[in-house]
């Protein structure tokens, strides 16, 4: 099966093309020869690659920055989306885009499921929203996943910045009043290569909509860094030590959602994708990154 899928330098695309399964063939495309703002050129690029599923990756995801150039994250997370998603229903192919737990406002006590009202609270988190919209209106056959907390080691995120940190730091302050779940971009790799197998194969209104995909458990930023840390300890020797501090000593330009839990029981229900325990993936990266240090920073 051939997988395209947008964003050359995106976590989750160098995690799809590292994914090496048998009969999968993964192939990035991105600037120049394909541009969101123009979308005139998406159809065509898209053609000439005859996939059988298109991943909507590519996104505007600089979320502080976002808030002082809006025009550039509508024009990119809806409008390109919209452009993908037009061009695959053109072409009679499935979508499956990517989205994000900021559609949410973070208010709920419990985990967010599909159903729930959503209330971005950020530029970032209503353009992704609308990019949603724009996908489902532009083509019936997708599959719109949302995830949170996502790294890799690949690019930038935040496992890789707490090594880079605790390299020439005693101790960290991170807030510890945001829950979420660490999702590594490997898992969500397998997940895609899995959805788009049976989207490839199966009608069924089913499989379409909007679905959650995150890492098992949960935790906070801190819980997160501390964990990280515990690892880059045992491997190292060197101790840094993660001090809690709340949201508001932490002043961002973006508001973020203080609940980024999201339940995930209808993916697993309807495509038997489950995704591993948090820490198993945290572990795993870090371990490799701590390996690699000439590729980690």
């Amino acid at each position: 099966m051939r997988i395209a899928v947008t964003g050359m330098s995106g976590q989750v695309t160098s995690a799809l093309q590292a994914q090496n399964v048998p009969g999968i063939e993964i192939i990035a495309i991105g600037r120049p020869e394909l541009d969101l703002l123009e979308p005139s050129m998406v159809s065509e690029i898209i053609a000439k690659i005859k996939p059988e599923v298109v991943v909507s990756s590519a996104a505007y995801t600089a979320v502080d920055k976002a808030e002082s150039d809006e025009a550039a994250a509508f024009a990119i997370n809806r409008d390109g989306a919209k452009a993908i998603a037009a061009a695959t229903a053109e072409l009679s192919l499935p979508v499956i885009h990517l989205s994000t737990d900021y559609v949410f406002d973070g208010d709920k006590p419990e985990c967010y499921v599909e159903s729930d009202p959503v209330g971005p609270v950020s530029v970032y988190g209503r353009s992704k929203l609308e990019g949603e919209y724009a996908v489902a209106a532009a083509n019936e056959n997708h599959v719109i996943l949302r995830t949170a907390w996502v790294y890799s080691t690949f690019g930038h995120n935040f496992v890789k910045t707490m090594l880079r940190l605790a390299e020439t730091r005693e101790e960290l302050s991170v807030v510890s009043d945001q829950l979420g779940c660490p999702t590594s971009a490997g898992d969500i790799a397998g997940a895609i290569v899995k959805i788009a197998g049976r989207l490839s194969n199966d009608s069924s209104p089913d499989l379409r909509g909007v679905f959650h995909l995150v890492g098992s458990g949960e935790t906070s930023w801190a819980g997160f860094a501390r964990y990280i840390l515990s690892i880059h300890e045992e491997k190292t020797g060197r101790r840094v030590t993660v001090k809690d501090i709340a949201t508001a000593d932490y002043p961002t330009a973006a508001k973020r959602p203080a609940n980024s839990r999201l339940c995930c029981d209808k993916l697993k229900s309807l495509y038997s994708v489950s995704m591993p325990e948090w820490r198993i993936s945290v572990r795993a990266a870090v371990t490799k990154l701590l390996e690699e240090p000439k590729e980690a920073v």
